[in-house]
Formats: structure tokens, C-alpha cells, sequence
């Protein structure tokens, strides 16, 4: 079981609002910012997602093949925290939409943040 995630971050300021702007489209909200780590969780629940510097002092990059999935209420929660992303410094990774394409239950879409990390927003219908 995962108790909390940390995603590491060249610039964790410039990494806020992506991750303001796609939290905040599925319910979530930055419970913390102190000592250069902001945590994010559900509104009124606990932190468990940290955007960070790496802990080594190396630089931030994206991880190879690694990704990170975050649920959202709805489809029209997941087209927006897309555009939440790309409108704060994200990149495209995969529009809105059925996955497999003619799939009804897997709905998500995918972006990458300011340092490189991909992430997947979805719902389940």
C-alpha cells in the first residue's frame, strides 16, 4: 500500500501551480508549503503527495517509465485538470479519452510536469 508519494522538482515554485491547477480540478488542494516541500491531498483529508527537490542534490528529471496515477470524480474532472496542467507549465502525454480507445471504463488523461514527471489523471466509469 502507498502511504505518500514525492516528486521531485528542478524548481518547486514553478512546479506549484501545475500541481495546484491539476489537484485542484479533482478535489485536492496543497495542505503544505515549508522548507521547499509542498504537500497536496483530497480537500479536508491528509498530505500524501510531496512535490520536492531530490533529497540527493542531484538534479530533477523525470523517471524512466515511472508514472504516477491520480483519481479523479469524473470525466469532466479529468479534462480539466489536463488543461489545469498544460495552462501551468505541463506538457502533453496523451489527450482526454478512452483507454483502449473503443474501451467505456478506463477514461484518463496524461501530461507532464515543468521537471519531466508523467502523471495520469483517470476516472472509472
Amino acid at each position: 500500500m502507498i502511504g505518500y508519494v514525492t516528486i521531485g522538482a528542478s524548481d518547486v515554485e514553478a512546479a506549484l501551480p501545475f500541481y495546484d491547477g491539476v489537484f485542484g480540478a479533482i478535489g485536492g488542494e496543497r495542505k503544505s508549503y515549508e522548507g521547499g516541500w509542498a504537500f497536496y491531498g483530497l480537500k479536508g483529508g491528509e498530505g500524501n503527495v510531496g512535490v520536492c527537490k531530490p533529497f540527493d542534490g542531484q538534479p530533477a528529471r523525470g523517471g524512466n517509465g515511472i508514472m504516477i496515477a491520480f483519481a479523479a470524480p469524473s470525466q469532466d474532472a479529468v479534462r480539466a485538470a489536463h488543461a489545469a496542467g498544460l495552462a501551468n507549465g505541463g506538457s502533453d502525454e496523451g489527450a482526454p479519452g478512452f483507454r483502449p480507445p473503443d474501451g467505456k471504463a478506463f477514461y484518463g488523461g496524461y501530461l507532464r510536469d515543468p521537471t519531466g514527471n508523467k502523471i495520469c489523471v483517470f476516472h472509472m466509469s
